[in-house]
């Protein structure tokens, strides 16, 4: 769905909703998001400011969200288009568990990657977006709803509680699947002395590559400004234990409001500390199909191949004297990419390829693998995107990378670890594709001022 159908489809939820918040305000045909303000609602829309123009440069916009008291805060995205960069570091949306940025930051956001929900532990949130002078984009849509809080340690979804130990497990466990459209908070809190363990007995949450429908996340402390991500999990592989590494433990369940699941069953509890190595920081993210097959399968995963057994050779052979098989035309037998064929050369100017090019980005080269008939799978670590198209960019946390193939090993050249800038075309699966002439060049700072002035140029 392009930018005007989802504007239209928003407009029309926003004319049925009413009570706008001091954020916003109505032109008797559509809504109008401000720069920053107040929200004060059971619920509403928040939105950057202008959307859906482009957002202004140079900017910092702050947004405090309250829902009444005795509720917590559900923040749904439904538009996300910042400029993209792997550590947010130029156009950016914080989120904070609170109307301060000295407490919990819930997350930091960029890029056209749209986040999974974001749940506050009390009924105030806070939105912090700002931008730089260059590349502006459209900006982001989201939907804030107060949602029942669960602050009876007898409640079974969320919580607030002090005991030594205990179990965290889905509504509905083990009866039922757990609801749709549902959040819950447990902040645990032990002896000063002790860190908190956890051991998951049973995990079946809806699968998703990016855990972005059904999850479950763990945070390092509670509502303080130290604390952080530990993992976020979904799909049916069972997470490894869970050890914190202070006394304290945020965890939140999120359900969209399809493909419910089992949910899971978890057991906690305070060991000494200094007595087990805590988990570390991590993004973690299962690599699991979205759609989960309608029956049971054999594992895909293989074991590592054994290493092949020398073999014996009864005698000595003659040392071969006749020359290797070759062609006609003199190369050997073997399938080759008609494209390969071609002159490593790049095709045109850096003004022409931008233009032509469907993506134009700069990143470094994490990762190179060899892929069938001499193509090569290329993931690159995004610095900025200049053009994205439909270039499919990848978000974990604060971190950004996209998918390329290269439709030949040695041209254009590329090396796991440089800095480069790349143009190319994408396929149907969203990823990027490079021919033997596609226009790639080491990257260096200076370059960033040239792409600008490029891309603010008619073609």
């Amino acid at each position: 769905m392009g930018y005007i159908e989802c504007f239209l489809a928003l407009s029309l939820v926003l004319c049925l909703t009413s009570g706008w918040t001091k954020a916003q305000r109505t032109n008797n045909t559509r809504p109008v998001f401000l720069c920053g303000g107040d929200l004060v609602a059971d619920s509403g829309f928040v939105g950057s400011e202008g959307f859906p123009s482009f957002y202004k440069p140079n900017s910092k916009c702050t947004w405090r969200i309250t829902v009444p008291e005795g509720n917590v805060i559900t923040l749904s995205f439904r538009i996300m288009d910042l400029e993209a960069d792997s550590q947010c570091r130029y156009d950016y949306l914080d989120v904070y568990n609170g109307h301060s940025n000295l407490v919990q930051k819930l997350g930091r956001f960029c890029g056209t990657f749209r986040p999974g929900n974001v749940v506050s532990t009390t009924n105030t949130m806070m939105l912090e977006m700002g931008t730089d002078g260059e590349t502006q984009s459209r900006g982001f849509v989201a939907y804030f709803s107060g949602t029942k809080a669960f602050v009876d340690d007898q409640q079974s979804c969320g919580g607030k509680i002090t005991k030594a130990q205990g179990e965290l497990k889905t509504p509905n466990w083990p009866d039922n699947k757990y609801p749709p459209g549902i959040t819950c908070s447990w902040l645990i809190t032990v002896e000063p002395h002790k860190v908190i363990q956890v051991k998951f007995d049973k995990f079946v949450l809806e699968a998703d590559t990016y855990c972005r429908f059904d999850y479950v996340v763990f945070f390092n402390g509670g509502e303080r400004d130290d604390s952080r991500l530990i993992g976020r999990y979904c799909g049916d592989q069972t997470p490894q234990p869970i050890l914190t590494n202070s006394n304290e433990l945020l965890v939140q369940f999120v359900s969209d409001l399809s493909v419910p699941s089992d949910g899971f069953l978890a057991h906690y509890t305070s060991v000494p500390r200094g007595s087990q190595t805590p988990t570390v920081d991590s993004r973690v993210i299962p690599s699991r199909p979205e759609v989960r097959p309608a029956a049971p399968k054999p594992p895909t995963t293989k074991a590592p191949a054994p290493i092949p057994p020398i073999r014996h050779v009864p005698r000595p052979r003659p040392k071969p004297t006749t020359r290797p098989v070759t062609r006609p035309n003199g190369k050997r037998p073997g399938s080759q990419n008609p494209l390969c064929a071609k002159a490593c050369k790049r095709d045109g100017t850096i003004k022409t390829s931008f233009c032509a090019s469907e993506f134009v980005i700069t990143g470094k080269v994490t990762s190179l693998a060899a892929g069938p008939r001499g193509t090569v799978s290329v993931t690159v670590a995004l610095i900025r995107a200049y053009k994205a198209g439909r270039l499919t960019m990848t978000q974990v946390g604060e971190a950004m990378s996209v998918k390329l193939v290269s439709q030949c090993k040695k041209c254009p050249l590329l090396r796991r670890g440089v800095d480069y800038i790349i143009m190319g075309q994408v396929g149907e699966d969203g990823r990027g594709t490079l021919q033997p002439g596609a226009f790639t060049a080491l990257y260096k700072n200076p370059h960033h001022n040239l792409l600008v002035n490029i891309n603010n140029q008619p073609c």
